[in-house]
């Protein structure tokens, strides 16, 4: 039987001034997967990201991470247990590469040996060449920021992954290049990976299951073959948005 991981019991979530940005979501993320949250903009896949490591206020409902409600967490212990990659990566300038991507076993007080083993194993993971090691992040291309911000993620080795349109700002050579890179790696680390996009290319590439939100509510969750078809109108308007989605789904293959 599937476990859970992250679980989203009527969670809802309000702004100061009380809209609405979640409204009773239930939805359950299983190891190993990686469930795409997709959405367009303002449908609250971002914010139903952000509260699983608390970067927003408390919501209402109940919100567990590995069977613990996340308010009992200690914050730190929760955020350190859950790697974060999102689109503009969010790389210290000063920082080089190895210094970046090492940042959190550096505060885990991890030995300095353990800590530049680690870094070099990430960097060959995410396929960069060891000698981005000793560049600063502005001397990198934005796909090889995007590796290493995978790679910072992957730093601690994190049993749970939150990324948020991780790879939207790049060119869709690189792009494409780095979603399959992704899926391969994922292959190889079964993570329990809560993937955000709007982009349903990229939901039926990566995703075990879609979960389609739209105004905060969850509108369908199901996986990639049943959400083809699905006479969902939303559902149906997605599918005919992007209409080589069938061919991408054909290369990966029938869940």
């Amino acid at each position: 039987m599937a476990e859970a991981v992250i679980e989203f019991r009527d969670v809802s979530y309000h702004l100061s001034d009380g809209r609405a940005i979640l409204r009773n979501l239930n939805l359950e993320v299983q190891r190993g997967e990686i469930l795409v949250l997709l959405g367009r903009s303002g449908s609250g896949k971002t914010t139903a990201l952000k509260l699983v490591n608390r970067l927003l206020g408390t919501p209402r409902g109940e919100l567990l991470v590995d069977g613990r409600p996340s308010r009992d967490w200690d914050v730190i212990q929760l955020r350190r247990h859950i790697g974060y990659a999102i689109q503009d990566v969010g790389l210290f300038p000063h920082f080089t590469v190895e210094s970046n991507i090492g940042l959190v076993p550096t505060i885990e007080n991890w030995p300095k040996d353990k800590i530049a083993q680690r870094v070099a194993n990430l960097i060959k993971l995410v396929g960069l060449k060891g000698d981005v090691a000793s560049r600063y992040p502005h001397q990198l291309s934005g796909g090889q920021r995007q590796r290493v911000g995978v790679a910072r993620a992957l730093a601690a080795d994190p049993p749970i992954l939150l990324m948020d349109e991780p790879f939207g700002a790049l060119d869709p050579l690189t792009r494409t290049d780095l979603q399959r890179e992704f899926l391969s790696l994922q292959q190889k680390l079964a993570k329990t990976v809560l993937f955000v996009t709007h982009d349903l290319r990229e939901a039926m590439l990566l995703g075990s299951r879609i979960a389609l939100l739209e105004e905060g509510s969850l509108v369908s969750l199901s996986s990639r073959k049943d959400f083809l078809a699905s006479p969902d109108p939303l559902v149906k308007k997605y599918v005919e948005a992007f209409g080589t989605v069938v061919e991408l789904f054909g290369q990966r293959g029938t869940p």
